[in-house]
C-alpha cells in the first residue's frame, strides 16, 4: 500500500514537473522555473520576487522537512545547495512577504 501511494504521488507531481505558478500579493500569477530537473548538487529557482528575507523549506514526499534556510532573494532567483539530499522527489516551499511558492524537483 505504501508503494502504491508513493507511485500515485509521483504521477501527480510529474504532471507539472519543474514549473509552478504562484499568486503574489497583487493577485498576479507568476511562473516560476526550477532547473536542472533532475538535479545533483544545486537547484536553481527563477521567476521569484526579490525579498529581503524568505523562508525556504525543502520537504520529502512524506512531508518531512529535510532542509531549512532563510535567505535574501535577489535578481529574482535562488540557488539552493542540495548535494546532501538522498535521491528522490522533493517539495520546495518559498515564503516571503512578497509571495508564496510551492514547487518540486527530483534529486538524482
Amino acid at each position: 500500500m505504501k508503494r502504491l501511494c508513493i507511485v500515485i504521488i509521483c504521477i501527480l507531481f510529474a504532471h507539472s514537473y519543474g514549473q509552478a505558478q504562484t499568486i503574489d500579493s497583487s493577485s498576479q500569477i507568476t511562473k516560476v522555473k526550477v532547473f536542472p530537473n533532475p538535479a545533483t548538487n544545486v537547484v536553481n529557482v527563477l521567476g521569484l520576487k526579490n525579498s529581503i528575507q524568505a523562508n525556504i523549506l525543502i520537504s520529502d514526499i512524506y512531508g518531512n522537512i529535510v532542509l531549512k534556510h532563510r535567505w535574501k532573494i535577489k535578481n529574482n532567483a535562488l540557488n539552493i545547495p542540495i548535494a546532501t539530499l538522498k535521491s528522490g522527489l522533493y517539495i520546495i516551499s518559498i515564503r516571503s512577504k512578497e509571495q508564496e511558492v510551492t514547487t518540486k524537483f527530483y534529486k538524482q
